[in-house]
């Protein structure tokens, strides 16, 4: 009775550890089946609409909007109270006209609404050139944000290599056991095996370690926690779009830093005619108004308008040598924008010609190169299967099939980050 009573609390021990291993892992469980599959065009869409330092380039463009409003305003009115031709205390006062007058003074000054309209126009511009900023920012991210993609895609893959020759070279370390025994076989060479097992388990976790770089890195650029679990699409295959053409012209209308040096020099011309507005007048008007303390006075006032003179030499020469100044700078711009897309028309000629290349390369690599290593392996272990060969030949071919699967995989994430940088110089 005793014995039945024992067995069934050792029974009942295992079911409680086995419960307790089944809640610790259910949340990760769950965890796992719940984080999603983004796509790269998903994380792109996230990264524009979330970014916290996309976001600011819109807050300052908006800032600039305001300011725009604030620049037409006028300047408050100036008013003023004090005496007037009044006597210092102890002078004789002859004649009551002499007692002098308290004055209220009151004066505005009257801008020139052309010229506020052309400040707030150049003002607003400065808006454009924080969007423009805000472009070309985004299309660093993008680049970035793809290169992590295609690091974590070809992760995956070099993961599931190495998985899968990892499955043979542990069959031939069983094997090796089996036939030790019976001196068909040498213990070193079970020893080597169980060495290229563990290497490969250590090249797996290095890409693990990708992996987890890649996850964190991406879920900061869509402004969420570093620690956010998904995952991402692995049939994405990168494809090779040529642009259309690669004229100046057409390269111009597409290039993001292209357009920010235009809306640089429209930002200029349109100060260069706020600063031609300084050659109109602005008006100023003044009253004053006078209480006598003297009885025999009568209250008094005065109006008075004036207006400046910027045309006078010593005062037109600022806003000249501005323009003229500015003008060359316009000039200079232009030069820059011709000199950049010259530039990027040969860039985008030769990053082809790499792209293509590359291409050919891996289509000979994966066609012809890693078809006759696996030719090899399998021959090999047929052989070595039928005791016809030592595991240290096979393990040979194992390796240099692994290597070269590694390399094609390697040359492919070359290939794939060469994209990036084409679509990146393209619309730069």
């Amino acid at each position: 009775m005793n014995c039945a009573n024992t067995e069934n609390w050792k029974y009942m021990k295992q079911l409680i550890k086995y419960s307790i291993a089944l809640l610790v892992c259910l949340p990760a469980g769950v965890a796992a089946q719940q984080a999603p599959v983004l796509s790269l065009d998903t994380i792109l869409q996230r990264i524009d609409r979330n970014n916290i330092l996309l976001q600011s380039y819109g807050l300052k463009a908006e800032s600039y909007k305001y300011s725009a409003d604030a620049s037409t305003a006028w300047m408050a009115p100036m008013v003023g109270v004090g005496t007037f031709m009044t006597p210092y205390p102890g002078q004789m006062i002859m004649d009551p006209r002499d007692k002098g007058n308290i004055m209220l003074q009151i004066e505005q000054d009257i801008p020139n609404r052309a010229k506020l309209n052309a400040r707030k126009r150049y003002i607003e511009s400065q808006g454009n050139l924080e969007r423009a900023t805000r472009d070309i920012t985004l299309n660093d991210f993008k680049a970035q944000a793809k290169r992590l993609y295609f690091n974590w895609l070809i992760a995956l893959q070099r993961i599931n290599v190495l998985q899968e020759n990892e499955k043979i070279m542990i069959t031939m370390k069983k094997i090796e056991e089996v036939r030790y025994p019976y001196n068909q076989s040498q213990l070193g060479s079970s020893f080597k095996a169980e060495a290229r097992i563990e290497e490969n388990r250590n090249m797996v976790r290095m890409q693990e370690g990708t992996i987890g770089k890649a996850r964190a890195w991406l879920n900061s650029l869509m402004n969420v926690q570093g620690n956010e679990l998904f995952g991402i699409d692995t049939a994405h295959s990168p494809v090779f779009a040529r642009a259309n053409n690669y004229d100046t012209a057409s390269l111009s209308l597409i290039r993001k830093d292209v357009l920010k040096m235009n809306e640089n020099i429209g930002a200029m011309q349109l100060n260069i005619e706020s600063m031609k507005m300084q050659k109109k007048p602005e008006f100023r008007i003044r009253f004053d108004q006078m209480f006598p303390l003297g009885s025999s006075m009568p209250n008094a006032y005065s109006i008075m308008g004036m207006i400046s003179i910027p045309i006078v030499p010593w005062s037109s020469k600022m806003y000249k040598s501005e323009i003229k100044a500015m003008q060359f700078n316009i000039q200079g711009m232009e030069k820059e924008k011709a000199a950049m897309l010259q530039e990027t028309q040969g860039m985008l000629y030769g990053m082809e010609y790499e792209i293509r290349t590359m291409q050919k390369r891996i289509q000979s690599m994966e066609e012809k190169i890693v078809p006759a290593l696996q030719k090899t392996l399998d021959a090999n272990f047929i052989s070595y299967q039928e005791n016809k060969m030592q595991l240290t030949q096979v393990i040979d071919a194992w390796e240099a099939l692994t290597m070269m699967q590694m390399d094609v995989l390697d040359e492919k994430l070359k290939l794939y980050e060469m994209i990036v940088d084409y679509e990146k110089q393209l619309y730069r």
